[in-house]
């Protein structure tokens, strides 16, 4: 969600703590009947928006950090990759098995394993979108590197001194590759949940901060009147949903 948009919602919790500063300024007079709309509701309701936002920055820069963490436990995949595969193509495997192992490595380079053919515009004029053969995303970044130590794991010549290159190396890279795409997954649930919970708080129907505040404004306008200087005070202060 962009960052104009979180002031969005920071900005209405913000009003509305000054919508109620104005309410209990009028002391004994502001006496709604309707609970919701009562001083000590109200107060309820701006904690709980205030703890909502602060859970959605604390769940963004968990997600923030763990999408860094999976970028640096991802960055050397590539150039290992191409180092198994070299490794693997002067060992005694077989043509079939090198160039299984070639193709795998293509896909985790991000290179297309043939030529595609072009496909001509539509009547409209425009080329439609063609469906990406690269394969970079994560996870299957992590189950072509899978395939390819299991490639290397069936040759008994695959045996190199060099410790990244062993199977068992291979093995716990690849292990650190799922828990790294694992964290963001997780952390990325609980950053919508987050939200979704906030805008519950904020913006639902009758219950929501957005609509109370414009109850309050009501309230206030039938008390005072509408073209009081109480009214006035708290009519320009603008709430809105998203």
């Amino acid at each position: 969600m962009s960052s104009t948009s979180e002031v969005g919602h920071a900005k209405n919790v913000a009003n509305f703590a000054d919508l109620i500063a104005y309410c209990t300024a009028y002391g004994a007079t502001y006496n709604p009947s309707k609970t919701a709309l009562q001083l000590t509701s109200l107060n309820t309701l701006l904690t709980s928006a205030q703890t909502e936002l602060s859970s959605v920055i604390t769940a963004k820069n968990a997600f923030d950090t763990v999408t860094g963490d999976r970028q640096l436990a991802f960055e050397p995949l590539k150039s290992l990759a191409t180092k198994v595969f070299n490794y693997l193509s002067v060992t005694d495997a077989t043509d079939q098995t090198i160039a299984d192992a070639k193709t795998i490595n293509n896909k985790l380079q991000g290179r297309r394993s043939g030529t595609v053919s072009e496909t001509p515009p539509t009547e409209g004029g425009t080329a439609p979108n063609t469906v990406s053969v690269s394969r970079q995303s994560y996870d299957m970044l992590t189950e072509n590197f899978s395939a390819l130590i299991d490639l290397v794991s069936s040759v008994p010549s695959y045996a190199p001194n060099e410790t990244e290159l062993t199977v068992a190396s291979l093995t716990t890279f690849h292990g650190n590759l799922q828990t790294a795409n694992t964290n963001v997954i997780n952390a990325e649930v609980a950053y919508s949940n987050a939200r979704i919970s906030r805008d519950t708080v904020l913006y639902s129907d009758d219950t929501g901060l957005v609509d109370i505040a414009s109850d309050v404004k009501k309230y206030v306008k039938a008390i005072f009147g509408a073209t009081s200087p109480q009214y006035k005070q708290v009519s320009g202060i603008k709430f809105k949903k998203p």
